[in-house]
């Protein structure tokens, strides 16, 4: 009885991740192309975000096989649009509170995400890659709230 159950419940999981599929959202993997970035204090700082923070951040995203798989690619997408809409290094309309705090954000191991690390590992930077990620920002962009 515990057997049938136990395949009853795989095939029902399997058919609803088999329908999740066809919801259409999570699959709108476009770059828009770039406008513009910030005037960056440095190369290195650059390439700093670009590795930690670009695919969520810029509309130079790369987009993994998985972003397309549900329901996974539900969550992705949304991260991907929100952080595009709170602060798109290459769609830069100029300083906002958003890239102000972004340091701050990186300081407090807020970003990157704790999930997004393991699939990315060149975004999960060394102590002294962090720091100087951290210090690129605040000349970049500032630091602090209100100023």
């Amino acid at each position: 009885m515990a057997k049938r159950i136990g395949k009853i419940a795989f095939f029902g999981l399997c058919g609803i991740l088999l329908l999740a599929q066809l919801v259409p959202y999570g699959r709108n993997h476009t770059n828009p192309t770039p406008t513009g970035e910030p005037a960056w204090d440095s190369p290195r700082t650059r390439e700093l975000a670009v590795r930690a923070c670009f695919d969520c951040h810029s509309d130079q995203t790369v987009w993994p096989w998985y972003t397309t798989v549900a329901p996974g690619s539900w969550l992705i997408q949304r991260d991907v649009d929100e952080g595009r809409r709170k602060l798109n290094f290459t769609n830069w309309q100029g300083q906002k509170q958003e890239s102000r705090e972004a340091a701050e954000q990186v300081q407090k191991g807020e970003m990157p995400l704790r999930y997004y690390l393991p699939l990315h590992p060149s975004a999960n930077l060394s102590t002294s890659e962090r720091n100087e990620l951290i210090a690129g920002l605040q000349k970049t962009f500032g630091s602090g709230r209100g100023r």
